[in-house]
Order: structure tokens, then sequence, then C-alpha cells
């Protein structure tokens, strides 16, 4: 089990892992060993998380949500396997935090009455730029 929040667990068994080749430093080994992690953790069915979690993570997680509801997170920043493994599963950790904090109510709020007088005084000055832009008709 993995400790997200004092409330949310995830079993382990929800979370896939797939190893695969990595680009980039690591010299031949990146040629032979499979270090990159691909973390598939499939959300919309996952038992762990309560309904609210689920649909903030939806939105907090973006393009890493496929269309199934599937989160995926490509960790290939270490040159070891374990580290990528890790590296995946804090970064899903931190996503599920992110989307675990409620977000703050807004409180509807009026436009102070100079914060309306200065938006008048805008739109006055504006409209006597213009009215001093037009041409002058010489009526005789």
């Amino acid at each position: 089990m993995i400790q997200v929040t004092p409330s949310i667990t995830i079993d382990e068994n929800e979370i896939a892992l797939e190893f695969v080749r990595a680009s980039g430093p690591g010299g031949q080994n990146v040629n032979k060993v499979a270090t990159a992690v691909q973390l598939r953790f499939d959300v919309r069915n996952s038992l762990s998380l309560p309904d609210d979690v689920r649909e903030r993570l939806v939105r907090v997680a973006g393009k890493r949500m496929t269309e199934e509801g599937v989160l995926i997170i490509d960790a290939r920043r270490y040159r070891s396997q374990e580290r990528n493994r890790q590296d995946g599963i804090d970064r899903l950790i931190a996503l599920i935090q992110k989307a675990a904090q409620k977000p703050r109510a807004r409180r509807k709020t009026r436009p102070t009455a100079e914060s309306k007088r200065r938006r008048l005084e805008g739109k006055r000055h504006q409209s006597e730029k213009k009215r001093l832009r037009k041409t002058v008709s010489h009526e005789e």
C-alpha cells in the first residue's frame, strides 16, 4: 500500500509498471537495458480514490490522461530502473496530493467606488482622445 495522504492509500496492484528503453545519457547501457518506466494508473476504475479527488485528478493530469481514464507517467530522468520507478511513483503521489486539495470557494465581491471612478475616467479619456482625432468641418 502506498500512502498518499492520511485518508488516501493506493494498492500497489492498481499501478502497472512497464520498463522501456530510454533515450539520453547512458552510453551503450541505453541500448541494452530498459531503464525508463511507463507507469499506468487507472483513475476511472480505481477503488482507492474518492469521487471528488478522481474528478480533480482528471483535470490536473491534463494530457497525461487517456480517453479510457488511464493516467500515464513517463519516468526517464535517471539512468537506473529503480530510481525511475521511484520517480514515477513520487510523481503520481504528487499529482494525487494536488488533486486531493479542495479548491477554496470564491467569494463574490463588488468593485469599489474608486475602481468604478477610475474605469469611467479611463473611458472618458479614451473617448476624448478619439473625438480630437476626428476631422473638423469648416462651416461658414
